[in-house]
């Protein structure tokens, strides 16, 4: 089965965002802010990326969706990131509706095939175990009478962690959550014209069978200050301690996220 993930790279799309701008120019503005995109090309470099290129299955596609506007220096930036990714594949689009853009990104990457495709999304601050679609395959492979009957399945890993990066390196703390984005898969039927990302992460249940996967660390969520989720007032801070020298060489193993890389990314 062909695996497609999808990551929205500072898309500024219309509609997918919880913080609301008056105009395109005006939520480019706001993504393209020099502070903003720095602690995203570091999360991106620092969370994203390594587990991305040590895949234990190195058989998948990752579209990464820009837009077709973003500033020369930035796109010669990220495209200097992913030039030893063969997987990635950066995709430029005008500024469109969020669900449909993202929609015909991924069928553009999609293969004719008799086979499901499984697909993933996530944003450019999170993360997946370097056993990611190695169990998204084994999973689907287990689910395989399900598949065959239904047109959309759900896999949800719903284990990981919740991280934030900097100088001081990893601060993280374990978590547990239902359908958050990170490592949650979805098996598409041949021939469907729906995917991943035309359906409300958190409402998944509601449309579609969805299996639970628990008991390993498969996502880490990232967390800092231009998350677009905890930008709305009311939203707590999370405590998230510094790692100490086990929790760094458990992400090291399970995630291939180093810390003396991000402390060094830091400096």
């Amino acid at each position: 089965m062909q695996v497609i993930g999808l990551c929205r790279f500072s898309y500024p799309a219309l509609g997918g965002f919880q913080i609301e701008h008056d105009s395109i120019e005006a939520r480019a503005a706001f993504l393209y802010d020099p502070l903003r995109m720095d602690e995203r090309f570091a999360t991106f470099q620092a969370l994203t990326l390594p587990p991305l290129m040590a895949q234990t299955d190195p058989d998948f596609t990752l579209a990464i969706v820009v837009g077709d506007a973003m500033p020369a220096p930035l796109l010669t930036r990220l495209l200097d990131l992913v030039q030893d990714m063969p997987q990635a594949v950066v995709i430029p689009r005008a500024p469109g509706r969020h669900r449909q853009v993202m929609c015909d990104v991924i069928n553009q990457v999609r293969q004719d095939s008799a086979l499901p495709s499984l697909q993933f999304r996530m944003d450019d601050d999170d993360a997946v175990a370097v056993t990611f679609v190695q169990r998204l395959r084994e999973a689907a492979g287990d689910l395989a009478p399900m598949l065959r009957r239904h047109r959309y399945v759900g896999i949800d890993f719903n284990q990981g962690h919740i991280a934030r990066i900097g100088p001081e390196g990893i601060h993280a703390k374990p978590t547990v959550e239902t359908l958050w984005t990170p490592a949650l898969g979805m098996a598409v039927a041949p021939g469907a014209s729906r995917g991943i990302m035309n359906f409300s992460h958190a409402k998944l249940g509601r449309v579609m069978p969805v299996v639970t996967l628990p008991g390993e660390d498969m996502f880490v969520r990232g967390h800092n200050r231009f998350n677009d989720s905890r930008q709305k007032d009311g939203i707590k801070p999370v405590r998230l301690p510094l790692l100490d020298g086990e929790g760094e060489a458990a992400f090291r193993r399970t995630y291939n996220i180093d810390a003396h890389a991000v402390r060094a990314l830091y400096r």
